[in-house]
Order: structure tokens, then sequence, then C-alpha cells
């Protein structure tokens, strides 16, 4: 559990493990974390975890353990879509839809997979399911996030990130995204991120009146043409000090 402010987040892992699919994929935070922990799971093929029912958990007092309000980060040591998991996945939706008191948010690399996968009673979204589109680079950008923006879902980010190159999304927001957010790679293998592209992409967002949020530097961090190399512990908090979030309130939600 962690806590901003006014929010509660929780982290559910139904599943873990994924295949690489594209450039972003390369250097991997999960492949990583499991190697440095000798983690007996495979990095490249999906299992299901013990805690696949943590959200409908409940304790002696006969109360989610989970508390109503929560922000649920969904699925991040794998892809919600993967198709790996389709087994196990009507599951997991039957669940958000249970704990409707709960907002669940995750995103992925294989949005065209989406229509192929949503629940009977889906209609135009739930309306507590956030889902992220993620893009890495202008390729990616522009395969993935025209199919995004004309899929029934109530609520939609964009995540840029690893951010390695500059992007245009110009043509994206205008279709109800809520929120862009935009971070560089982690690890020893980082690929350099650029100050300048962060703020083009700032640009874009605050000339569409979308919410835009920094939140990570990334590993290697060029700003004015030097390089910086930022420990894994200071990313976050040195993309909050660069102060350029737009629409972006004390409570870490858009407004």
């Amino acid at each position: 559990m962690r806590s901003y402010y006014n929010n509660t987040f929780f982290d559910w892992n139904p599943w873990h493990g994924c295949t690489k699919t594209s450039p972003g994929c390369a250097h991997c935070y999960v492949y990583r974390q499991d190697k440095m922990y000798g983690s007996n799971k495979s990095s490249m093929q999906a299992s299901l975890n013990k805690d696949f029912d943590l959200p409908i958990r409940k304790g002696r007092d006969k109360k989610y353990k989970i508390p109503p309000g929560a922000v649920i980060m969904t699925c991040f040591t794998s892809d919600f879509l993967l198709e790996d998991a389709d087994q196990w996945r009507p599951e997991a939706w039957k669940i958000m839809k249970t704990r409707s008191d709960c907002t669940f948010y995750f995103f992925t690399k294989r949005i065209e997979r989406l229509p192929s996968v949503l629940p009977d009673d889906w209609g135009e979204g739930y309306d507590n399911v956030i889902i992220g589109c993620t893009a890495e680079n202008q390729e990616m950008a522009d395969k993935r996030l025209p199919v995004f923006t004309k899929l029934p879902i109530k609520h939609k980010s964009i995540i840029l990130a690893p951010l390695l190159g500059p992007i245009d999304i110009t043509s994206s927001l205008d279709c109800g995204i809520e929120q862009v957010s935009v971070g560089g790679e982690s690890g020893t293998d980082a690929r350099i991120c650029d100050y300048s592209w962060i703020l083009d992409i700032r640009r874009q967002c605050m000339e569409h009146d979308v919410p835009f949020h920094f939140h990570q530097t990334g590993a290697k961090f060029v700003k004015d043409g030097k390089l910086y190399r930022i420990k894994r512990g200071y990313q976050l908090e040195q993309a909050a000090k660069a102060g350029i979030n737009f629409r972006i309130g004390p409570d870490m939600k858009p407004y």
C-alpha cells in the first residue's frame, strides 16, 4: 500500500510474466527484478499469482482488506491484455466489477487486443476502470493511439514511457484523453531521455488542455545538452522537482 495525499494506492498483480513486444520492452524492469531477486517464476511466461483475488479478500471484520476509494494499480508485472492470460482475465474483469467502489488502473502495449477480450457487460466501459495505452517512440504511437482513441473506454490515459525519442501525439489529444504521463527509462542499461522531448509533449498537452504528468526522469537524463545519471531512488523526486506538471492536483489526480 502507498499513500499520496488523499489517494491510497494498492498493487494488484493477478498474474506475472510477459513477452517482449516492442523497443520499449528491451530493458523491462520486471525481467531485471526477477533476476535481481532470484525469482523462481519465468519472466517470459505468464503464471497465476497467489494474490489473484486480493481486491475481494475480506478481514475478520467482514470488510474488504482494500478499502473503498482505493486506486488499484493492476498488472504491473505483466500486461493485462497478454495472450497467455486469456484464461484468467474473465475472472479479473468480474473482480473489477464487484469492487465498483475502487478504481482499477492498467496500461498496455497490446491495446489492439482489447475488443476481443472485453466482458459482455462492458458497454462503453466500466466507470471504475482506467486504461492507459503506452508508446515509447513515434512508430509505436502511430501504431497504437489511433486504435486506442476509437475504443469504448470511459477513462483513457496515454503513457509515453520509457520515452525513447520525440513524439507527436496531437492528433490523439482531442479524443477524450484524461491524462498524459511521461517518463524516462530506469536501470543500468537505460537509454537516454531528453528533457526537450518532455517539454514538447507538455506543450502539446497544454495546447489541448489535457493534464500532463512528468513522473520519472529515467537513469540517463539529458538537459540542455548535459547528461545526468540519476539513481533509481531519485528519479521520481527529480521529476517532481521540475515542477512542470499541468492540471495535476496535489492529490496526484488530473483536473
